[in-house]
């Protein structure tokens, strides 16, 4: 059920943004971060980050990458933001974003979604990042690795993912934002001499301390650049969260020397033995005026006022340009400060318009739902009782035969036991005579049988007997009569 109304709420989603933010956990079997190389020197990302927790993000949007991200699914917080810097855009509405992936490996989503609109189509949600829930009154905010106050459009609203936020205190978020923009548009940029050769790293040191027991908050922020242009240089910055005033400048070695034992942030170290010092002290230079809060303008405009002062004949001019600025200034401020407020107004309005459109349209889906689920639930209930009808019918007919046939075993079984008594004592009465009666011939005949049997055997006794006196008379006459003649 929450299934389908998500996918309805994020098929509409897509439509009405048609740029929808993706992000891609990049599998253990593809080189480094995949499309995302682009955004390390050499196409090398940094080496030493081997945890079996650490997660590789390539983050998205228009199917084009916008940076990469190497995640702590432990700290639930980045560890480093790799980009580049692109032409800044007007701050864009926050519309966090969260990586299903990271959660729900198995899943379908292939891009970041609104965490709002997620549902219950990630399992596991929040096991292994962290949510907006876990922000919601702790005293932090979510602070950009990548600002993206340094990012164009389509690559700002790349930036408003929970992979590329930690924990900061109001204070300290806006304090490292402004002190990154400043270093890397009046430092970095200016002595680079092509933007494209400039790599950035933003990254976190986690620290023992959490928010609501689950999101860790920073120890440290840092920042490394690296201008592997040919006269190449390279330069580490790092932020104490305890004090919101300080910037510290430190070599790209020494900054790793902070980090885990064995990491490699850049390849070759950009070079580092071989940098332009001329170049590192410029920067370094800059940087200083920036952390002591001084103004610093671009190298165009640097170049400017030397050609003026070396022109004696612009003085004038520029005199009578700097009086019209301050004369004008107040008025470009105001217009700026009209503008600004119609903008907002506008944005205000289609702000509006977007949620009234969102609620008339989630109550209309909810409704046509709802409909549609007790629809489907009265037809199968129906379906389920008209199918069950000859079911019972057969049943019970079935048990009126069973129980017929049961009925007339009994009587029949009754029936045998009860005629089976009269019907035995007859037979039994009936056969009396016929033994008795049939019996007296052959009790005649046996008694006869043993009287003759006595007599013959009296007979033969007899016989026996005159046989043998017999024979015993003629031994005795032959023993003591004389033998005579034959006649005799």
């Amino acid at each position: 059920e929450w299934t389908m109304k998500t996918s309805i709420v994020f098929l509409l989603c897509i439509s009405v943004f048609p740029g929808f933010s993706q992000g891609r956990v990049v599998r253990e079997d593809e080189t480094g971060f995949a499309e995302c190389n682009v955004f390390f020197p050499g196409q090398v990302p940094p080496d030493g980050f081997t945890e079996p927790f650490h997660v590789k993000i390539c983050q998205q949007y228009n199917k084009e990458p916008r940076f990469a991200t190497l995640y702590s699914t432990k700290d639930k917080i980045p560890l480093y933001s790799a980009f580049k810097f692109t032409k800044p855009a007007q701050s864009e509405e926050e519309n966090w974003l969260v990586e299903p992936q990271i959660d729900d490996p198995e899943n379908d989503l292939n891009e970041m979604v609104h965490e709002a609109n997620i549902g219950g189509a990630v399992a596991n949600l929040g096991e292994n990042q962290a949510l907006t829930s876990d922000y919601v009154g702790s005293g932090y905010e979510r602070g950009f690795l990548n600002p993206s106050l340094l990012n164009e459009e389509d690559f700002q609203m790349a930036t408003y993912t929970l992979t590329n936020a930690v924990p900061l205190s109001p204070a300290l978020s806006k304090s490292w934002h402004r002190d990154v923009g400043k270093v890397v548009e009046q430092a970095l940029i200016p002595h680079c001499s092509n933007m494209d050769h400039l790599y950035l790293l933003a990254g976190a040191i986690p620290s023992s301390v959490q928010v609501k027991g689950k999101v860790s908050v920073p120890e440290s922020l840092w920042l490394a650049a690296c201008c592997d242009a040919p006269e190449g240089w390279s330069l580490g910055l790092v932020k104490n969260v305890n004090d919101e005033s300080s910037l510290t400048d430190l070599t790209v070695r020494e900054l790793e020397k902070q980090l885990l034992p064995g990491v490699h942030l850049f390849k070759g170290n950009c070079g580092e033995d071989k940098q332009s010092q001329e170049k590192r002290e410029a920067v370094l230079q800059v940087v200083s005026q920036v952390r002591s809060g001084e103004q610093v303008g671009t190298s165009k405009n640097q170049e400017n006022t030397r050609i003026l002062s070396n022109n004696q004949e612009t003085k004038d001019s520029g005199l009578v340009r700097r009086v019209a600025g301050i004369i004008a200034t107040p008025f470009i401020k105001l217009l700026e400060l009209l503008i600004y407020i119609f903008v907002e107004l506008v944005k205000l309005v289609f702000y509006f318009l977007w949620l009234v459109v969102k609620r008339v349209v989630g109550t209309i889906l909810d409704g046509v739902y709802s409909l549609w689920n007790g629809m489907m639930s009265y037809l199968k209930a129906v379906s389920m009782v008209l199918i069950s009808i000859p079911y019972d019918i057969g049943r019970v007919i079935i048990n009126i035969f069973l129980g017929f046939l049961q009925i007339v075993r009994d009587v029949v079984s009754l029936t045998y036991r009860i005629l089976s008594i009269p019907m035995g004592f007859i037979l039994h009465l009936a056969a009396f005579p016929y033994h008795t009666i049939c019996a007296i011939p052959s009790v005649l005949k046996d008694v006869a049988t043993g009287i003759g049997g006595t007599f013959s055997l009296v007979i033969d006794a007899t016989a026996a007997v005159l046989h043998g006196f017999y024979y015993l008379a003629c031994h005795i006459v032959k023993r003591f009569v004389p033998k005579g003649s034959s006649d005799d």
